[in-house]
């Protein structure tokens, strides 16, 4: 227990340090921006606005005060709970996040068990056929992905199923022109496809050329090569010697590509206009949103460091060498 007890005490301290050092770059980062917030939040209406009116919008939002007094009041009020209100959606941006939260959280589960369990067999397939035709076509599949950036992927995948075929919707969470209460869990699910589809395709590459490297050594090892002279062959092989020692480098690498899965998630949605945490971010740092830029950077910080954190406490619960501190 105390062993745990400084492990998330030492994570705890770790994220807090970490939050407060992004938040106060990208503060900078934006600040320092050619974007003018206040003509963001007018838009078209600019000209019709007086020096007098853009010095009262100024000092509404803030802006009017030295940067570092603009970050610390930001701070206070984070702490208290309060993560401010979005410039564009005219809304606190707690409520925005949590709204957005609900359509990214379901395209990114669903693309990460995919790549993840998607990966992990094609590796395990490549590694126990290696060096025939199946882990060549495999490994250049992997590689050919690994060097495709997420957009392509997905521009392909829109013209080809969406425009093309027409098997799937061009884009948007839900149907065009269909009230809330009116849209089904099909009509979800068919806006889901393709985005989802993309972010997973991109995805398996890492996992299986990852999990195919360490099941090559798994299957070289004494131990396996002992297994194999007492006869035993195929998945009843893999499965006595090699899927613990290929199970925990695949987990760990899964969950520490939350930070790949969420950037990926941002072009994706910006390609399908699918509106997530993705769509947000861009339109905020686009539009000079600080209150929301600031807010999404806070729990995509949080959002990755969780699944660092949940693949250590993983392997620790899996691997029993580190409980016992033999590694």
């Amino acid at each position: 227990m105390m062993k745990i007890g400084r492990f998330l005490l030492f994570k705890m301290i770790r994220i807090i340090t970490l939050v407060v050092a992004i938040c106060f770059i990208s503060f900078l980062l934006v600040k320092n921006s050619p974007i003018d917030p206040i003509q963001a939040y007018i838009g078209a209406d600019m000209l019709k606005v007086s020096p007098e009116q853009r010095g009262q919008i100024a000092a509404y939002w803030g802006l009017n005060e030295p940067v570092m007094t603009q970050f610390l009041n930001w701070g206070r009020a984070v702490i208290q709970g309060d993560l401010g209100t979005s410039m564009i959606y005219r809304r606190p941006v707690i409520d925005v996040i949590g709204e957005r939260f609900v359509n990214s959280i379901v395209l990114m589960i669903a693309a990460w068990l995919f790549s993840g369990v998607f990966g992990f067999i094609l590796g395990v397939v490549a590694a126990m056929k290696r060096n025939t035709w199946v882990d060549r076509f495999i490994q250049w599949y992997c590689y050919t992905l690994a060097s495709t950036p997420t957009f392509w992927v997905g521009l392909l995948m829109l013209m080809i199923f969406a425009v093309s075929l027409g098997w799937f919707p061009v884009g948007l969470g839900v149907p065009i022109g269909v009230l809330t209460e009116d849209v089904t869990i099909l009509d979800k699910i068919r806006h889901l496809v393709l985005p989802a589809v993309t972010l997973s395709i991109v995805g398996v590459a890492n996992v299986a050329l990852h999990t195919r490297e360490k099941l090559i050594d798994v299957l070289s090892s004494d131990y396996v090569l002992f297994a194999r002279a007492r006869g035993e062959r195929g998945l009843t092989l893999f499965w006595r010697h090699g899927l613990r020692n290929v199970a925990l480098p695949a987990i760990t690498l899964q969950f520490a590509a939350f930070s790949e899965l969420f950037g990926g998630a941002v072009l994706a949605e910006q390609v399908f206009s699918y509106p997530g945490l993705g769509q947000a971010t861009v339109e905020a740092g686009l539009r000079g949103d600080v209150p929301l830029l600031l807010g999404l950077v806070i729990f995509s910080t949080v959002f990755v460091f969780v699944g660092n954190l949940l693949a250590d406490m993983i392997y620790e619960f899996v691997d029993p060498r580190t409980r016992e501190g033999r590694i």
